[in-house]
């Protein structure tokens, strides 16, 4: 069983898990670590270290960022401090885990993987992942194909960013019912649909949990639907994306599942 450490890396958490590239199932329990405040590079990256030595790991590493990414370095930074902006975070990450880094923008990530076992798999047309968590992070796909970073959760709705309104963060912080929060999320969703005409909307985040709330309160002429991994997504596209970065000389983990052992006994992971 070919697997890959996924790690996704949010504003509030980082959370990673082993993941089966080939069925996009979870192999091991995921571990989960507060995001450091501030989010500095180097606590950050030692959180990341402490995520991978958990799963005693050594080989390839995917993780999403809560930035627009390109060539593995960080463009912007929305949620995090803003020292990441110019900064190699494939790199950083690198050298803190001694393991082979890929990085990519963390709602690309969640979108690669609802498109690949989610509820994007087999759609064509043009469809959009929206996260809703501590910002809103977007990706959208066009016949299959990714359009990269385009973090339109910045999307200006007036004098505000559409985050600064409808992300999941703000509703829990004002304490919003479910009904008035539907009503911000539907005028966002609504914009979306004005300007770039979806065929589907996929809604994600650890909020997808209770899309019976929300879900039926939209209006939109395109299909909404929840994301059919949760909030486990991030990872599973982290991981993906590593193994596509494997021809480039990534090393890619074989996870054997070992015989039962006593509670004492760790279980590990053996490089193949």
């Amino acid at each position: 069983m070919a697997t890959v450490l996924g790690i996704d890396i949010g504003g509030t958490g980082m959370k990673a898990a082993p993941v089966d590239t080939a069925t996009g199932e979870l192999v091991a329990e995921r571990h989960r670590i507060l995001t450091p405040h501030p989010a500095l590079p180097d606590t950050m990256a030692s959180v990341f270290a402490e995520l991978t030595s958990h799963f005693d790991w050594t080989d390839a590493v995917g993780a999403t960022f809560p930035a627009v990414v390109k060539a593995g370095v960080a463009r912007t930074a929305a949620n995090i401090d803003r020292s990441w902006i110019g900064t190699d975070v494939a790199a950083t990450f690198a050298r803190a885990s001694h393991c082979d880094v890929t990085v990519v923008n963390d709602a690309d990530a969640a979108g690669v993987a609802e498109m690949e076992f989610g509820a994007g798999k087999g759609r064509g047309g043009v469809v959009m992942m929206i996260t809703l968590g501590t910002g809103i992070g977007t990706a959208l796909f066009v016949d299959g194909r990714m359009v990269p970073n385009t973090e339109l959760g910045h999307l200006m709705m007036g004098k505000r960013e559409a985050e600064a309104r409808a992300a999941d963060s703000v509703r829990q912080r004002l304490g919003l019912s479910w009904g008035k929060w539907a009503k911000r999320l539907d005028a966002y969703l609504l914009e979306l649909e004005r300007l770039l005409s979806p065929d589907l909307f996929i809604l994600g985040g650890g909020v997808s949990k209770r899309h019976d709330r929300f879900i039926p309160r939209l209006t939109t002429h395109a299909e909404v639907v929840p994301a059919g991994l949760l909030n486990e997504a991030g990872i599973i596209g982290a991981a993906i994306t590593a193994q596509q970065a494997a021809g480039t000389g990534t090393t890619v983990h074989t996870y054997s599942p070992a015989p039962p052992v006593s509670p004492a006994t760790p279980t590990s992971w053996s490089s193949g």
